[in-house]
């Protein structure tokens, strides 16, 4: 995709509005549902759950990672975009069909995390469940992504973000919103295991939305054809079982230190008189850098060995890698850099918001009312003036935008924890949640105008990936910087790290500005 054309046609500011009704900005409502509503069954309606259980705060927060799907999904996007699913990609075609399955993977994940108590049965079967919900959302995402970009014109891909975003944002409001107002009705204000059964079942019963969006629209039209060198079903197996092996090594890595980190984490706190939280946060993250080095010495060995062919492994990986780097030169990193860090204010604090409106003394049901409820209108108007200003003014201005309103949100957090109000809860989550509707949408059309289309699932995923893996490490250790620092300073923290973001925007935009006339490398106003 030529990054340059997404902004390249001047729009009015009627002609902008008009993309809202189009046909395949429509259907990218109904998908962008079908992508937010897993996600708070992994994050914020879960972590409501888990604490209203009796989980400890800090567990709640580290139980978060269980979503680092989201932050890895480029290792099995090759996967997705190239394999071929028995019958269903003959008769739904390449992205519908992996489409079909990955939504039918999130429902059958959403049902067996409701079969379990995570205060009267093992956590570690809430844990499974929350995995796979992650990733098989993460799956869907990638198929998403690839289909929103590849079924309009660059000229469009604003608005279908914004329409994305703003579906988004409603499956977040079903999922948040609508999960715990059925959870208080049905459990009477405390703790029902029952309830929140139900309210999972029922959440997996939404997905049907965007099963029933696959089945009733067709396969993309503006994407690329493939070119394999992948030349049978053989080749298909041995590419998905390195992946299936590594992930085992991640598994049982993750698995068997465990007992380690709980020895050593006893020895650092009463021996070397460590803080328990730090010595978590630090044993923690060892634990998982193993896991991961783990997982990635089995998938070099089997590469080394010749499981797989090194020209599947160049044609999946390394092309899409070095024909981003060959087209953006000396920018490269500077993109990258606002790729990783740009959302992270809203990560960080959103994964322990609905925690904190607990620990404030909110109900579930007013939570709902206050956090969701009024917040949906803000997040979807968020998401459609992201799309139009973005189309109007171009998508780095908006960038920009985004950027200084994720932080200042941030401090009227401050606010609300020396001051816990319904009505200053509504004002907050309002304006935070439009803020976070202008920057996302942008974002996204941002992150598609970087995609060359011949590489649309693998590069977009990389992208995201990059997108939500520092900011998902962090959020993990938000709940241990609660109960070290307490929310005043927490909020304090999210607002000033998200400023460096404007800067690399500026100097992104610096570095555009200078670039030569004649320069062949072309990139979004």
């Amino acid at each position: 995709m030529d990054t340059a054309s997404s902004s390249s046609t001047s729009y009015n500011w009627l002609d902008a509005a008009k993309g809202v009704v189009h046909p395949r900005a429509v259907c990218m409502l109904f998908l962008g549902f079908s992508a937010g509503l897993p996600l708070l069954l992994v994050f914020g309606t879960l972590s409501v759950w888990l604490r209203e259980a009796g989980i400890e705060r800090a567990t709640v927060t580290f139980l978060s990672w269980a979503a680092l799907g989201y932050s890895f999904k480029f290792v099995w996007a090759p996967i997705v975009d190239r394999m071929p699913i028995p019958y269903l990609t003959r008769k739904l075609g390449r992205r519908r069909a992996w489409l079909l399955v990955a939504q039918i993977a999130v429902i059958l994940s959403i049902l067996w995390t409701s079969f379990f108590d995570p205060q009267q049965d093992l956590l570690l079967m809430t844990v499974i469940g929350a995995v796979c919900i992650g990733f098989s959302s993460a799956t869907q995402d990638i198929v998403i992504d690839a289909y929103r970009i590849e079924s309009a014109p660059p000229d469009l891909q604003a608005m279908l973000s914004g329409m994305y975003i703003a579906g988004y944002r409603i499956g977040l409001v079903v999922a948040g919103a609508g999960a715990l107002w059925v959870a208080d009705i049905i459990g009477g204000g405390t703790y029902s295991y029952q309830a929140w059964s139900i309210v999972y079942q029922l959440l997996a019963c939404c997905m049907l939305i965007g099963i029933l969006t696959t089945l009733l629209n067709p396969e993309p039209q503006f994407g690329a054809q493939l070119e394999t060198t992948f030349s049978g079903t053989s080749d298909y197996i041995r590419f998905f079982a390195v992946f299936a092996l590594a992930i085992a090594a991640f598994v049982l890595g993750f698995n068997v230190s465990g007992d380690f980190v709980k020895d050593a984490k006893a020895t650092m706190v009463e021996a070397w008189s460590f803080n328990p939280a730090a010595a978590r946060l630090l044993l923690e993250s060892t634990r998982m850098v193993f896991s991961i080095s783990l997982a990635a010495v089995v998938a070099m060995f089997l590469v080394r060995v010749r499981f797989v062919q090194m020209e599947h492994i160049r044609e999946s990986y390394i092309n899409p890698v070095a024909d981003f780097f060959q087209r953006y030169g000396r920018m490269a990193l500077v993109i990258l850099l606002l790729v990783g860090t740009y959302r992270i204010s809203d990560i960080v604090l959103g994964i322990i918001a609905n925690v904190f409106y607990l620990d404030m003394g909110f109900t579930k049901t007013q939570i709902a009312q206050y956090s969701k409820f009024w917040g949906l209108l803000a997040s979807i108007a968020g998401g459609l003036v992201g799309g139009v200003l973005s189309l109007r003014f171009g998508v780095l201005r908006t960038l920009l935008l985004g950027a200084v309103l994720a932080p200042a949100s941030n401090l009227l957090f401050l606010a609300l924890a020396t001051n816990p109000v319904e009505g200053l809860l509504a004002f907050v989550v309002v304006l935070d949640s439009l803020s976070a509707g202008i920057a996302s949408a942008a974002f996204v059309a941002y992150l598609s105008s970087l995609t060359n289309i011949r590489f649309t699932a693998m590069q977009f995923a990389i992208f995201t990936s990059i997108m939500l893996l520092f900011p998902k490490l962090v959020a993990g250790y938000s709940g241990t910087i609660v109960d070290g620092v307490g929310y005043h300073m927490f909020f304090i923290i999210t607002t000033l790290i998200g400023v460096p973001v404007i800067a690399v925007i500026l100097w992104l935009q610096r570095m555009i500005a200078n670039q030569p006339a004649d320069s062949a490398t072309e990139t979004p106003n």
